[in-house]
């Protein structure tokens, strides 16, 4: 698990120190660094990440301030010379506060912490994305995401085409149903199916075979489902 990284610091000096520092921890990859936070902020929008190194400290913008700003908010440590400024970055739920200077050794300590919430959020995820409750008929009914071989899509009703188990027939489109699915896991290929990856015993130019079955890959899913399967 690699952790995709961004530093924001008005101080040319600290910006090379981060960089150092994660160059020596192989989990790090820092894609960018910045020096003025407008700048940064403009990017984070565009091209999330999942930790900032921010600097509390900068004119023009307190990284508080810019923290506040991102619409979904990536972990954080941040780092600062003055001690004062560490309450009000806790109450931001920051991973760590690292007070400049800081060592290689306590930096690499704010990072495993990063490495652990990570790897704790993913398996929440992980655990929720099992199964799904949908409404069948008038009830609720629960599947196993596991059992899924693929989904037909009908109009505005999808048929469900499960393992050992009848198709469950349900209200709703595949918009909706491809935002319920968990991205790592299924993928659209047709505008009338979704495949798990998992399931799929063979690819033959643009059909999908999944047991006995041939699902057609359509001409705009194509690219995004041969970039996924390999």
């Amino acid at each position: 698990m690699i952790i995709q990284a961004i530093a924001i610091d008005d101080e040319l000096p600290a910006l090379t120190l981060i960089s150092n520092f994660c160059e020596r921890i192989d989990f790090i990859r820092l894609q960018q660094t910045f020096n003025k936070p407008e700048e940064a902020l403009q990017y984070i929008q565009q091209s999330p990440a999942d930790l900032l190194f921010l600097d509390i400290n900068m004119p023009g913008m307190p990284g508080t301030d810019l923290y506040k700003s991102i619409t979904q908010q990536p972990m954080v440590i941040f780092t600062t010379a003055h001690s004062e400024y560490a309450v009000e970055g806790f109450n931001l739920n920051a991973v760590d506060y690292l007070l400049k200077p800081f060592t290689f050794e306590r930096f690499q300590q704010a990072v495993q912490k990063a490495q652990a919430q990570l790897q704790y959020q993913q398996s929440l995820q992980k655990n929720e994305q099992q199964q799904l409750v949908l409404r069948v008929d008038y009830g609720l009914t629960r599947i196993e995401l596991k059992d899924i071989l693929f989904i037909e899509g009908l109009d505005d009703y999808l048929k469900i085409h499960l393992h050992n188990q009848p198709p469950l027939v349900i209200r709703m489109t595949m918009k909706v149903m491809s935002e319920k699915l968990p991205a790592h896991s299924f993928v659209r290929v047709h505008r009338s199916y979704i495949v798990p990856l998992s399931k799929i015993d063979q690819v033959r130019n643009k059909t999908i075979l999944i047991g006995t079955q041939e699902i057609p890959v359509g001409n705009s899913y194509e690219a995004n489902f041969h970039a996924r399967f390999k």
